[in-house]
């Protein structure tokens, strides 16, 4: 079907306002944790709880909602999304206590798989396909931009309005997404509109994704490795489930094709080798750095801005290029020198040297987002885009968790916590981030690689 140019125009900008929304959201709290603590007396570990929520709703929605969405309505469910995280906004403003902050989050996260999964999934199917890497490129640096500003935002507003206002900034862009949408795009896409929703698969999906990733989050405690085993196994089951299912969340054939499969592990490579960057260089320039936070802030937002910047021209060039692989792939290949570099790191590194890791973290995240997400998408047949769009969004949220994951277990198993992070354990921490940057350049290569030999995508 063809749309108008008002209506790709229309579709386009609502999504784009939706990929500034979340990772706003998802970042604009950080700089906020240590006043929340403060008011309701809450330690370090419960605080992680404010991020952890937000992320494990989102993965554990996203495919469900990616095959909703299919049945409903793509627009409808996006705009559901939106009125859902709009809900969960207000719910943590108002929150009369520290776990209604988690709930809060939660919801929040709920509304944002909504718009992740579908948002991919509407550019796709609207924007014509020689258009559609331009279209990829400007939506990832939305969201790069949703990053780079919420901790500054967050930060500012934090002390002049208080962290509760904070959740209600969101608010007016989500309802303007909401009404550019509704009324200037007619038409809604649904392909299969007599299709039911497989619950238990739902069910199965959800329980293996929190089971697992609580495990992965939590390690190497024993609770979380049986954690880790329930979930795998859940997981297994959640995979037979859909084997022959008329009504299935997630069609297992779509893996069958490799260029799908293969960027999808090129995804999920990428996030979770390069996801906790930030997280150690916050502690690395504020403690043996002795820079402020403002200092700090400062200096990691380069990365972050070198991503707006180049995303753009890179969605342009994927459209003119035939073999679409070269830039992911080349783009993993500088993201793992930039983590090379990271293993080096000492008690005397310069600001220099940062500032070569952020330039380089950050032009090969550019060069990789937007063309590994065009060939993902062109990889299936238009009646799948939902899954598709749906997939990469848990590859990419479970490469977060699990890069999180890999820094709290060596955290764990050399320091015991952060708590005692100081000069006396300066060596220590230094030897945390050498061993996990060091799994983080493995799988930069595993995903590299995968990037190189996925193939190229069958015209559908």
């Amino acid at each position: 079907m063809d749309y108008t140019d008002s209506e790709v125009t229309a579709v386009r900008l609502a999504c784009y306002l939706s990929g500034f929304i979340a990772p706003l959201l998802s970042t604009m709290m950080n700089l906020s944790l240590v006043n929340i603590g403060e008011e309701f007396g809450t330690g370090s570990h419960d605080l992680a709880y404010i991020n952890s929520a937000f992320l494990l709703a989102s993965v554990i929605f996203m495919v469900p909602f990616a095959k909703l969405s299919d049945i409903i309505g793509k627009k409808m469910m996006f705009i559901i999304g939106l009125q859902i995280l709009v809900a969960g906004c207000v719910v943590a403003s108002i929150s009369p206590s520290f776990w209604w902050i988690i709930i809060g989050r939660a919801i929040i996260g709920v509304g944002a798989a909504s718009m992740a999964t579908v948002s991919i999934s509407l550019l796709t199917d609207v924007v014509p396909k020689e258009h559609r890497g331009s279209a990829m490129g400007y939506q990832t640096m939305f969201i790069y931009m949703g990053l780079a500003l919420g901790p500054a935002i967050g930060g500012t507003l934090n002390d002049l309005i208080g962290w509760r206002l904070l959740f209600l900034l969101p608010i007016p862009l989500a309802v303007a997404s909401i009404l550019i949408l509704k009324f200037r795009f007619k038409t809604d896409i649904a392909t299969d509109r007599d299709g039911i929703l497989d619950t238990r698969g739902s069910v199965l999906y959800g329980l293996a994704v929190l089971f697992s990733m609580a495990g992965v989050m939590n390690l190497p405690n024993t609770w979380a490795i049986v954690s880790l085993v329930a979930g795998l196994i859940l997981l297994v089951l959640f995979v037979r489930s859909q084997r022959n299912n008329e009504h299935c969340i997630l069609d297992i054939s779509l893996f069958r094709i490799w260029a799908f499969s293969g960027s999808c592990i090129a995804t999920f490579m990428s996030y979770a080798a390069s996801f906790s960057v930030s997280f150690f260089m916050a502690l690395y320039l504020q403690s043996i750095g002795q820079l402020s936070a403002t200092q700090a802030g400062l200096l990691m937002i380069v990365q972050p801005v070198i991503q707006c910047f180049f995303t753009p021209f890179v969605g342009k060039l994927t459209d003119r290029l035939e073999k679409k692989a070269v830039l992911p792939t080349l783009g993993m290949i500088i993201t793992g020198i930039g983590i090379l570099t990271l293993i080096f790191y000492n008690m005397n590194t310069t600001l220099e040297t940062v500032m070569v890791t952020m330039l380089l973290i950050g032009f090969g995240f550019a060069l990789f987002s937007a063309p590994n997400t065009t060939l993902i998408m062109s990889s299936v047949p238009k009646t799948h885009t939902s899954e598709a769009s749906g997939m990469m969004a848990v590859m990419r949220q479970t490469g977060m968790m699990v890069s999180m994951g890999i820094a709290m277990l060596f955290i764990s198993t050399i320091m015991g916590s952060m708590d005692n992070l100081g000069p006396d354990t300066y060596g220590l921490f230094l030897e945390v981030m050498k061993y996990s940057f060091s799994v983080c350049f493995v799988m930069c290569i595993v995903g590299a690689v995968t990037s190189a030999v996925r193939g190229t995508p069958k015209k559908f």
